[in-house]
């Protein structure tokens, strides 16, 4: 299959498309990503790990790329365990340093469940009642577990680059910058007003709105 860049903008259709045969064409959609993990697990891992029955919100602070890294997740911590919800940071070892500082703002109903075992990541993702993530595979991760998903995107573009799964949220700036989007690890320009310039309380007025939607959808 000979498509370009402009043929393919979205990155999913780039990927996908190489495992179709020579010359096939590209389906109307694709499959949608599905990832389940039981709810006897999820029970057995909350309490295993003392993380309790409480609401949750997880937040996903890492990315690959500075760039994409939303600023203000230990205030967004903050507001959100003053709620009365418990917060988990998760992500891998290079995020201990971030999730250190969102504990420190956050207060005890912050945890920290970073580490080097992917599957406490996919636990805690299918464990909460929502997922607040900058553009990175954890944001992924959540949508196709079912979780209500919110993505922060600064420098990348939702359309590019947002799961085929659907958020309940996309979260953008509202600064237009001449140089979105872009691709690069750190930020040489402007800078990083395309994430510095999405405020915490924007987002938490956004989770609340979120969660209060997953709430009612569930009852019956």
């Amino acid at each position: 299959m000979a498509l370009g860049e402009k043929a393919l903008p979205r990155f999913i259709d780039k990927n996908a498309a190489l495992a179709l045969p020579d010359n096939a064409a590209l389906p109307p959609q694709w499959p949608v990503p599905q990832l389940t993990v039981p709810a006897e697990e999820i029970s057995r891992w909350r309490q295993a790990n003392g993380l309790g029955t409480g609401r949750v919100v997880a937040l996903a602070p890492g990315s690959v790329g500075a760039s994409k890294r939303w600023t203000y997740y230990p205030e967004a911590a903050r507001l959100l365990a003053d709620q009365g919800l418990d917060v988990w940071v998760v992500g891998g070892p290079g995020e201990k340093v971030l999730a250190a500082e969102i504990v420190a703002s956050g207060g005890p109903r912050v945890r920290d469940l970073t580490g080097t075992d992917l599957r406490n990541g996919i636990l805690a993702m299918a464990a909460a009642d929502l997922a607040i993530s900058n553009d990175s595979g954890l944001m992924h991760i959540a949508a196709a577990l079912g979780t209500p998903t919110m993505g922060i995107f600064g420098p990348t573009s939702p359309y590019h680059w947002a799961p085929l799964n659907g958020l309940a949220a996309t979260v953008q700036t509202k600064t237009v910058l001449p140089c979105q989007p872009c691709h690069r690890p750190v930020c040489t320009m402007n800078d990083h007003r395309c994430m510095r310039d999405i405020g915490a309380s924007d987002v938490v007025t956004t989770a609340q709105r979120v969660l209060a939607e997953a709430a009612a959808r569930a009852t019956p």
